[in-house]
């Protein structure tokens, strides 16, 4: 039999997730704190629940897309919760963005109930969901990820396994702190070639091409070279990866190196400074 999926979290890059799962064919439950998330839905076998509780009570595995620490703890908690309906033997998958020790505890209380949690956060936005080329970054049970392999991959492409619970977690802040200390890079590097005497949307277009080129750089550039449109859709979500980066860096003594120092300086140039 098909595994049963429940979906929670159905914004710009959830609701794509869960729209590939259903269009796939697993029988797919949905929750939504808005009745509006749920409309676009109307027109599939996609079943709705009341609550997280009996969403969960509904599936095999259940899919979290929700935008913080506190949203996961909201929604898994608690007599309406999903670990009070998700049966043993079932599995949480953690698809947000959150702090590596938020997905450990989870883990920690879901064992006790014979539930299995695999941290999988995923990178590339909305249309990569849509198009079903979303980096989807694996920690857990071997097992565990090989089960649920066949689900991520209706819209991950590739599907990786990194480690432990919390390895996901870790591995995406880190490609998150990257992408933002390119950004101060690739906007400064623009900048100077203005004051060089040379248009920043050539500039950007030409490096494009080159050794130089990066996914930041082609971010600024669609943005006319600006970071403005880029601070506005993502700075705060940005400033809250690089401070829970530098968390870790200085619970485990390591040094942060240049990386933080241009992620710092992305963000004040954003004016979302940590």
């Amino acid at each position: 039999m098909a595994m049963r999926v429940g979906f929670i979290g159905l914004g710009s890059q959830g609701g794509p997730m869960a729209r590939r799962i259903v269009d796939a064919g697993y029988p797919t439950t949905l929750w939504a704190r808005r009745s509006a998330s749920l409309e676009q839905y109307a027109d599939t076998a996609a079943k709705v629940a009341g609550s997280p509780a009996e969403l969960a009570a509904d599936s095999d595995l259940v899919c979290l897309c929700v935008v913080s620490d506190a949203d996961v703890d909201q929604v898994v908690d608690g007599e309406q919760g999903v670990l009070a309906g998700l049966g043993s033997g079932g599995v949480l998958a953690v698809h947000s963005t959150v702090h590596p020790d938020t997905c450990r505890r989870l883990a920690q209380r879901a064992a006790e109930r014979g539930i299995a949690v695999l941290d999988a956060p995923v990178s590339g936005g909305g249309m990569a969901a849509v198009d079903g080329h979303l980096l989807v970054m694996v920690g857990g049970d071997s097992a565990v990820v090989e089960r649920c392999r066949p689900v991520f991959a209706t819209y991950g492409d590739p599907v990786v396994h990194l480690g432990d619970v919390g390895a996901g977690q870790v591995t995406k802040l880190l490609n998150n702190l990257l992408f933002t200390a390119n950004l101060a890079t690739a906007s400064s590097t623009l900048t100077l070639g203005q004051t060089l005497g040379i248009d920043a949307q050539r500039l950007g277009e030409v490096i494009s091409h080159g050794t130089a080129n990066s996914f930041a750089l082609g971010r600024i550039a669609s943005a006319g070279g600006s970071l403005d449109r880029i601070a506005a859709h993502a700075g705060s979500l940005l400033r809250k990866d690089v401070g829970l980066v530098a968390e870790l860096a200085t619970a485990a003594g390591a040094p942060s190196g240049p990386v933080l120092d241009a992620a710092d300086a992305t963000l004040a140039l954003m004016n979302h400074s940590r």
